[in-house]
């Protein structure tokens, strides 16, 4: 049974393009012919907030002030991109926003949810840590816990998954990167709600790959660390809730390494001139990791985001491969 109904997914449309137009899907020569693939990239690294997180932030704090009028701010954790679709949204909506982050978290993350009119708080050495971090500090001061992963972040960020199954059809397989799973689950959600055999393949870092694992044992597990500098994935431990829908409806969860990650955002720069960040090139970059066996198939990339710190970008452009931050 589908996670939503198409009717679900309208109205979230309708709410998120209050504040925002659909994004695009391009079929870019360069790429393909690179890759000998017919590949096409999804820009949500063209949002208000410069990734796809934005659109479950709308859905979430829509559902929230009608749900729990009484609530007067938020809190969360983020590596950021989840951070800024909270902020957006809260203070949009008359309510205070804080943010949690990990010591070492993106500077410029980090400054574009304050001026979205986040608080943002620095708190533990990784994601996991920093959560931990949100949830004690939601008691002490009487604020609502936005978790991770939630039906109505899920419902807001399926919107993507819903333009680009009606723009392209007959899509083979589609790459999206798994960091809380929101991303995966709108795609699984919105394929079954249609009615394709579109495979979706969950892509990780191989070194915070506790999705993969999971996946691959059927036993939720987390890794030890997540030293990753694409931080979209840097995750420990994988969400449970999302978990059970990637499990039951992925083709397949493959794992990245920075090397092909960084490689990948030079690639996507010189020949589309987009900004991708580390998690926003990972999808492409299993791409051009599986192309050999992808042959006279139509795949999609989620190009998830483009918030990358300046320096970062202009190490990965000048070669190199960054240092987990």
């Amino acid at each position: 049974m589908a996670l939503f109904t198409e009717e679900d997914i309208v109205r979230a449309g309708e709410r998120v393009y209050r504040s925002m137009p659909p994004t695009a899907q391009y079929r870019w020569p360069q790429l393909c012919d690179l890759l000998g693939l017919d590949v096409w990239i999804k820009h949500e690294n063209h949002t208000p907030t410069g990734a796809f997180k934005v659109r479950g932030g709308i859905t979430f704090i829509d559902w929230l002030k009608k749900q729990h009028p009484e609530v007067g701010g938020v809190i969360t954790a983020t590596r950021g991109n989840h951070g800024q679709s909270q902020a957006r949204a809260a203070i949009a909506a008359g309510l205070s926003a804080t943010i949690l982050v990990p010591r070492g978290n993106s500077v410029e993350k980090n400054a574009a949810m304050r001026a979205f009119g986040a608080q943002v708080i620095e708190a533990g050495d990784d994601f996991d840590a920093a959560r931990l971090a949100a949830a004690r500090l939601a008691e002490e001061r009487q604020l609502f816990m936005v978790p991770p992963f939630h039906i109505e972040l899920v419902r807001g960020v399926a919107t993507y998954a819903y333009e680009l199954f009606t723009a392209i059809p007959r899509l083979d397989r589609v790459y999206v990167p798994i960091g809380c799973g929101s991303g995966i689950c709108g795609l699984i959600a919105v394929r079954d709600m249609l009615g394709l055999d579109t495979e979706i393949v969950g892509v990780v870092s191989t070194a915070a790959d506790g999705a993969k694992r999971s996946f691959e044992t059927g036993t939720l597990t987390e890794t030890a660390t997540a030293a990753t500098f694409a931080d979209g994935m840097a995750v420990r431990v994988p969400v449970a809730e999302a978990y059970a829908i990637y499990a039951a409806g992925a083709a397949d969860v493959v794992a990245v390494s920075d090397d092909a990650v960084a490689e990948a955002m030079r690639i996507l720069f010189r020949d589309t001139h987009n900004v991708a960040e580390g998690a926003g090139a990972a999808a492409f970059a299993a791409v051009m990791q599986d192309a050999a066996r992808l042959r006279n198939k139509r795949i999609a990339a989620i190009l998830t985001g483009g918030n990358v710190d300046t320096a970062v970008f202009a190490e990965v452009l000048r070669g190199s491969t960054p240092l987990p931050g």
